[in-house]
């Protein structure tokens, strides 16, 4: 049985997973992943570029809104099950390096998300109560290909 720190890691690797999946981060984030899992295996790593191109695909394919946050639990469900199976099996000396590799990865899939910025322009209203009255311009950027 894993201790809570090494299941932390797993759940934060399987967010990352799917973080990852449609940013510009996604490649090398993709081959870290497959490296982890395939231990020096080229046919494992390849399997595992295959179960990634998968997810991806699945997390596109649910587009946006409720569905789509349905799926994306269930992947990173899945992703954290996977990584909780992997570091169960290593000795305690190999666990250590996975769990450095992996939040390498997890560190990468943050500096990757979105950035979203909300920008309110009320130029051309008036205040009264606290309450806006009249009206002006909003700008909401989502970076999402940066």
């Amino acid at each position: 049985m894993l201790v809570e720190g090494l299941i932390a890691v797993a759940a934060a690797g399987g967010s990352a997973v799917v973080q990852a999946a449609g940013t510009d981060a996604w490649n090398g984030i993709r081959e870290g992943f497959a490296r982890l899992f395939g231990r020096g295996e080229p046919g494992r790593e390849q399997a595992e570029l295959e179960r990634l191109d998968q997810t991806r695909s699945v997390l596109e394919a649910a587009g946006d809104g409720e569905g789509a946050q349905r799926v994306q639990i269930a992947q990173v469900a899945r992703w954290q099950t996977r990584l909780e199976t992997l570091l169960e099996e290593l000795p305690a000396e190999e666990q250590q390096l996975v769990v450095a590799e992996l939040q390498s990865l997890v560190a990468q899939a943050e500096a990757a998300k979105p950035v979203e910025t909300v920008h309110n322009d009320f130029s051309q209203a008036s205040f009264t109560n606290s309450q806006v009255l009249g009206s002006g311009t909003m700008t909401v950027t989502n970076n999402y290909d940066k």
